[in-house]
């Protein structure tokens, strides 16, 4: 149980029914998409409004400005950033970048940054510059406020390397950083339990390090998103997509990290199966093998964070799946087949597709609706 405690701080530990390790959602999801790829402020500005009216589908908490989480997954701003930060950028596709969330307190904010550039030198990348993410948390309630991590825009480059192969480069990198780069923060849980204050070990995470897609998001009720944000109100932010989400943690307790989207998804539902799911997986990591992914796999091991919820278990395995070679849609129908074994019409070559991918892998199994993107397809 400590292993999920650090990778969590946000949620409380066991006590009485609850469990953090049965995290589940139920939520409201949607995405924009400009059907010929076309970059615009408007698609962020619709995928915002589409945010704003899925409202009723979240949760708020006894203070309604304190809500389970909202979120907006476009792709890289390439333009809006290179206008706002100090130094040099590669071209589009050439850097990674994402939004990482750190300690509040800036000595320890400061040195969670010096132990990414560490991991990032050691896995062959150049740290070209730090962003401080603009953020205006005025209107966030207490319990928000309390747990609120600061917000840093990292860019790293990789000589002579660009495209896939880099973004798959930041994979391992972040995966390395999201389970070594830790630091001490507010015991959330005991001041809930207790009324005091103490201190315990929590993990950098990431919303997004990509190459393609960056991610905002956070504990957040749906209209706070761009007020919280100024980034999603510049008419320089320009996407072709965005897929946004607002959460309602049944029977849960919300967070930062679990705020969606996640960086393949965004989800409505519950995966019932999700802890037979993480079991497989941790079971045939010793298997788990790719020619794309360079060196040692076992750095980045276990696949799915201990604490997720399971919408982010059901992310990080898709996301190794896309890594490793599949493609977006395959991997998404390995994971979740349609109802096939006794499908009377299914064509043949589609049950044989079904039949043959059940050999590879369990459905993940639950009601679920799900949107998802690699910044080039949405689905």
């Amino acid at each position: 149980m400590t292993d999920l405690i650090l990778r969590n701080p946000d949620l409380p530990e066991p006590q009485g029914m609850y469990d953090p390790a049965f995290e589940h959602d139920s939520c409201g999801v949607n995405f924009v998409v400009d059907l010929k790829g076309r970059p615009s402020h408007d698609i962020v500005v619709t995928g915002f409004a589409a945010l704003c009216n899925l409202q009723h589908r979240g949760a708020l908490g006894a203070e309604v400005t304190t809500g389970d989480g909202a979120g907006m997954l476009i792709q890289v701003p390439d333009r809006f950033l290179r206008e706002v930060v100090d130094f040099e950028l590669p071209p589009a596709g050439d850097y990674v970048t994402g939004i990482a969330f750190l300690p509040r307190e800036a000595a320890a904010a400061a040195e969670a940054r010096e132990q990414v550039e560490k991991i990032a030198d050691t896995e062959g990348f150049v740290v070209l510059g730090w962003r401080e993410v603009p953020t205006d948390p005025s209107m966030l309630g207490r319990g928000a406020r309390s747990t609120m991590p600061s917000f840093w825009q990292p860019f790293f480059a990789m000589s002579g390397v660009g495209g896939d192969r880099l973004e798959r480069r930041a994979y391992m990198l972040r995966k390395r950083i999201e389970l070594e780069v830790t630091f001490e923060t507010d015991d959330v849980s005991d001041e809930r339990a207790m009324g005091g204050r103490a201190r315990k070990l929590s993990s950098a995470y990431f919303p997004s390090l990509s190459t393609r897609t960056f991610v905002y998001k956070g504990m957040l009720t749906t209209p706070q998103l761009t007020e919280f944000y100024p980034d999603l109100a510049d008419e320089r932010v320009e996407s072709a997509l965005a897929v946004v989400h607002s959460r309602f943690s049944t029977n849960t307790f919300p967070s930062w990290p679990l705020a969606h989207p996640f960086r393949y998804i965004a989800h409505n539902g519950e995966i019932n199966t999700v802890q037979g799911n993480k079991n497989w997986m941790r079971a045939r990591e010793a298997l788990v093998a790719s020619d794309l992914l360079d060196g040692d796999l076992d750095r980045i091991f276990p696949t799915c964070t201990p604490g997720a919820s399971d919408t982010a278990s059901f992310d990080q395995v898709l996301e190794l799946l896309c890594m490793g070679g599949y493609s977006l849609p395959e991997a998404v129908l390995m994971m979740i087949p349609e109802p096939w074994e006794n499908h009377e019409s299914m064509p043949d070559d589609l049950r044989a597709f079904y039949r043959y991918h059940a050999s590879l892998m369990e459905p993940w199994d639950g009601p679920a609706s799900i949107a998802f993107t690699d910044g080039r397809v949405i689905g």
